[in-house]
């Protein structure tokens, strides 16, 4: 028998359209409007797995119907879903047991705010969105959000990497091919387009597409038809085009390397994602994210001090949060134990250009005087915290100073007051 899968959300459009993704993918499902009904049929008809919705009016919520199941079936697996969730909900949630927690987009910035109220108006909408940012801001987070909140959300979510597609390929990718229509096309093959037929393509790194493959997609996104290799009859497509790059498409459009028309087709609706040294506030509640991640995956806790997350913090982190994700599961596994210290974190996080905490004489680079000592300074105080367990007042004495001097020294370094954090 297939797993079966309990869906409990107030909406019946959300149950409807997840109903159909997971039973395209092979799952039985049933589905609840409320808590109160989730919890009646799991007592009735025990499923392999619940889909429990954060918000729910009228009724028990979500974290208030997780804390029921658990009492009833403890062992039940409960992935909790929202898209309007904050760090206090998801740390409760996996204290109390869920599975997982979907809210991908963590962060509590203005800027991750704006991002994610701009999502909410766009993904109803057909219109065409260009997702811009560096290497590692979750651009194709951003774009499943989108076809997630969308009318699209049932049908397929298609990802295509354009800088990974070898020249040569990419039109068979794109648009598939039919059999002999060259060296080695032994069979017919269906393209990316035809695939997400009536749901979303994700266009990533668009920019590094040639001048061919701009052309053809350019005449896709105004007909709404492909012609797959080799093939004689037109084929109608139905699908929304969400791209993203961490290119200036617009220089490159200046300087002949993108078509201008092709750039006016894909950004109707511009969404930029900063990089993560632009908004710190999002590194305490990422390392929460990451820990109860890596918790999940190691299964045993996975807890970080307040000196481990000043450090986290006061580092640039040029890869952004795919490179923090990276470090985090590094930190988890390399760990003495189930607590992350910061001089864990400073044996693991690459250096910014200055000297480390070890010796001056040890991996020494050209750099200034002023930053090298702050580097340094800043070494010392979120190690010093770590001991104190995150109280300030004992740090400063373990530094020989004053609590005053401490926090005056903190802000000038750009480390906030500690808070726990812990996974």
């Amino acid at each position: 028998m297939s797993p079966r899968v309990l869906l409990v959300d107030d909406e019946t459009n959300i149950r409807k359209m997840v109903a159909a993704l997971l039973q395209s993918e092979g799952f039985e499902t049933a589905e609840a409007a409320n808590g109160s009904a989730g919890l009646a049929e799991v007592e009735r008809d025990a499923p392999d797995a619940v889909l429990l919705d954060l918000m729910m009016p009228g009724g028990p919520d979500g974290l208030a119907t997780l804390e029921r199941l658990k009492r009833v079936a403890p062992d039940l697996p409960v992935v909790m879903m929202s898209g309007k969730a904050n760090l206090a909900d998801a740390v409760r949630a996996t204290k109390l047991g869920a599975f997982q927690f979907l809210d991908p987009l963590v962060g509590v910035s203005r800027a991750m705010e704006q991002l994610r109220a701009l999502i909410a108006r766009v993904a109803p909408t057909e219109v065409r969105v260009l997702i811009t940012g560096e290497s590692g801001t979750g651009k194709e987070l951003v774009a499943s959000a989108i076809h997630r909140q969308s009318g699209r959300a049932a049908k397929p979510f298609v990802c295509v990497n354009s800088a990974a597609i070898p020249k040569d390929l990419v039109e068979s990718e794109m648009f598939g091919h039919e059999r002999g229509a060259f060296t080695g096309a032994t069979e017919r093959r269906v393209g990316r387009f035809e695939l997400a037929d009536r749901g979303t393509l994700f266009l990533d790194e668009v920019g590094d597409l040639g001048p061919e493959a701009q052309a053809k997609l350019l005449r896709v996104l105004e007909s709404g038809v492909i012609e797959r290799l080799g093939g004689e009859k037109p084929v109608t497509v139905d699908v929304r085009v969400i791209a993203a790059t961490n290119k200036d498409l617009s220089k490159a459009s200046l300087q002949g390397q993108f078509r201008e028309d092709l750039l006016f087709r894909l950004n109707v609706l511009p969404i930029h994602i900063p990089p993560l040294r632009d908004r710190p506030d999002d590194i305490p509640p990422l390392v929460q994210h990451f820990a109860a991640r890596q918790a999940t995956r190691l299964g045993r806790s996975v807890r970080f001090d307040a000196g481990a997350v000043q450090l986290l913090a006061s580092y640039p982190w040029p890869g952004n949060v795919r490179e923090l994700a990276n470090i985090m599961e590094r930190l988890a596994i390399l760990a003495g134990g189930d607590l992350v210290t910061a001089d864990d974190v400073a044996r693991v996080v690459p250096g910014d250009g200055a000297p480390s905490s070890a010796a001056p004489s040890e991996g020494w680079s050209d750099v200034a005087l002023a930053e090298a000592l702050d580097s340094y300074e800043r070494t010392l105080i979120a190690r010093a915290l770590s001991a104190a367990r995150g109280n300030v007042a004992d740090a400063a004495r373990k530094l020989a100073t004053d609590r005053a001097n401490l926090y005056r020294r903190m802000r000038r370094l750009g480390l906030e007051p500690p808070r726990n954090v812990t996974g």
